[in-house]
Formats: C-alpha cells, structure tokens, sequence
C-alpha cells in the first residue's frame, strides 16, 4: 500500500462524509437563521424555539435526501470493498 493509494483513500473517505454531512448542516443552518430573524423581527427572547424548526428541517432534509445519501455511502462501501485486495499486501 503506497502513500498515493491512503492519500486518495483519505481524500475519497473525506469528501464522502461531507457530502453527507452538508445537506443536513445546510438546512440547520437555514432554518436557524430564519428563526433568528422571525424571533428578532418580533423581539421574542426565548432562544429554545429555534430547535424546534431545525429538527423539523433535518427530518425533512433527511426524508428527501437520505436515499440519495445512502446511495453514496453504498458506493463508497463497494468501492473500498473492491479495491481491499490491492490495499492489503
């Protein structure tokens, strides 16, 4: 296993998590902000009704992007598993 092959290993083990990673972190904040806005528009103090919302946002983020997500960890998996004999000596 030379240092090219666990560099782009890491480099693919990386980018795989943020694409999983930056639906769900991209609606959060989203729907943070614009709770934000609504709770400072109407100058109401009470900062824990912003979970609220992002939990509704995540859940529905996760229902409309999760097939698609868990396809590209399938393919990830399947990719590692079919290059494991050229990884192990």
């Amino acid at each position: 296993m030379t240092e090219t092959m666990v560099l782009d290993l890491g480099r693919t083990a990386v980018i795989t998590g943020l694409k999983m990673a930056a639906p769900i972190l991209i609606a959060s904040m989203i729907s943070g902000v614009v709770v934000s806005i609504i709770l400072a528009a109407t100058q109401i103090q009470e900062f824990t009704l912003t979970f609220i919302p992002k939990i509704v946002a995540v859940a529905v983020t996760v229902l409309i992007v999760g097939p698609l997500m868990f396809r590209l960890l399938v393919d990830f998996s399947r990719s590692l598993l079919i290059s494991l004999p050229n990884l192990v000596p």
